[in-house]
């Protein structure tokens, strides 16, 4: 098109338009940081999310079943599981007992929360378990005379010191009840395994026991205070959980992952929004840059603008000739920007370039989860915005008399 070819020969420098085409390279250097800002800013966002909600459905199900009476466990949980089994989206139904205990190792005590499990042959593991640092979940399952086997997070036993095929002893605050109030008591339990999860409260917090010697522990019935629900597609759960309503009745309540962690993911999504509003400004600067650019451009080609339009150029012609100067302008820094953005943070990804502290962000890096669909909304927003810039100057291009702009020449 006659109108692109004139758009590139005047993109490139000449003798007399050296400063045009350095603001024309700035312009495309402005677009393409922008670009590269909000990938990498979104691939941030995204990536804390999904480590966050892969290490927390490591450990914990996607639907939890759970009493509405405080302190009181869920009787006859079998029937219920084998109803809530039967949902669309459920793969299994599975028994869990949180209790709460201090755990007593060689070096110091520590709170944890004690999670009984099954582990019956056929029932599935949680993720966390499956491959364990060191140890095995086989001592679970043992029905000797000795201690009964637990797995602890990889942080928990390093806080007490706690070494696999070693006991730890757990006190249990209120482990019997005498004439005068409650006593603890101390049960002596072999650390079978060792596990971590990438998620630092789990992992400093944690510890797994089978149900059986959980509630033995405890002084419990065969008894548990949460059914959690596997799913065989996550982004199901609010659907799952509204389902199971129906089935468990008014004495319990079912709560999908999302509302589980609602903080945590709230105030990711607020950053997210927050972060891509403030690096946006920086396309507004590239913007900016090409309304100088094409303005300036207009006022020194006002004489071979009156000539095309001498020749019978139409105003529509003139004004395509600017809009696609903005249009390659913006192209080629929001290719750049895409290319910049995805290459950084795969390598980010890939070699952890920027650790953090687990205590604080309880996960041990900056994760960056770039997605395309990401790309395809930033790459429409500056090329949109590209496009915007060239109005004025493409509009100011055809007001241009050519008799007025050739009269001296």
């Amino acid at each position: 098109m006659f109108e692109l070819f004139i758009a590139r020969r005047y993109l490139r420098a000449k003798r007399k338009q050296v400063v045009i085409s350095l603001i024309s390279v700035i312009s495309v250097i402005g677009v393409a940081a922008g670009v590269m800002a909000l990938v990498i800013t979104l691939a941030i966002s995204s990536g804390f999310r999904s480590t966050l909600q892969r290490d927390l459905l490591s450990l914990t199900a996607e639907v939890s079943i759970e009493s509405r009476a405080e302190g009181v466990g869920i009787e006859g949980w079998e029937q219920t599981a084998a109803k809530l089994t039967a949902l669309p989206h459920v793969k299994n139904a599975l028994p869990s007992l949180y209790e709460p205990a201090l755990v007593n190792g060689p070096v110091r005590s520590a709170e944890a929360v004690i999670k009984g499990i099954s582990v019956d042959p056929g029932m599935p593991l949680p993720d966390a378990l499956v491959h364990l640092k060191t140890g095995s979940v086989d001592p679970l399952r043992d029905n000797h005379e000795g201690p009964p086997g637990v797995i602890l997070g990889i942080r928990l036993a390093e806080t007490i010191g706690a070494v696999v095929n070693k006991p730890v002893d757990i006190l249990i605050p209120e482990g019997e009840i005498t004439p005068f109030g409650p006593r603890p008591t101390k049960r002596r339990v072999l650390v079978a395994g060792i596990f971590e999860s990438g998620y630092y409260d789990a992992d400093r917090n944690f510890a797994f026991a089978s149900l059986r010697a959980t509630q033995k522990m405890f002084g419990l019935d065969d008894v548990v205070n949460r059914i959690e629900l596997k799913l065989d597609d996550v982004n199901a759960a609010p659907e799952v959980a509204r389902a199971a309503e129906a089935v468990i009745g008014t004495e319990l309540s079912a709560a999908p992952w999302q509302e589980q962690n609602r903080p945590i993911f709230d105030a990711l999504n607020t950053e997210k929004k927050v972060f891509a509003i403030t690096i946006s400004m920086i396309q507004l600067v590239a913007a900016l840059n090409i309304l100088i650019t094409l303005t300036m451009m207009v006022m020194e080609k006002h004489r071979d603008i009156a000539i095309l339009m001498s020749m019978g150029a139409r105003a529509a012609q003139v004004r395509g000739i600017f809009v696609y100067e903005g249009v390659l302008i913006g192209a080629l820094g929001t290719s750049i920007g895409l290319a910049l953005g995805y290459t950084l943070c795969l390598l980010a990804n890939r070699y952890r370039w920027l650790p953090l502290d687990e205590q604080v962000y309880a996960i041990p890096y900056v994760p960056f989860d770039p997605r395309w669909t990401d790309g395809l909304w930033i790459a429409a927003a500056a090329m949109l915005v590209s496009v915007v810039a060239t109005l004025y100057p493409a509009r100011s291009a055809t007001r241009i008399a050519p008799v007025e702009a050739l009269r001296y020449e």
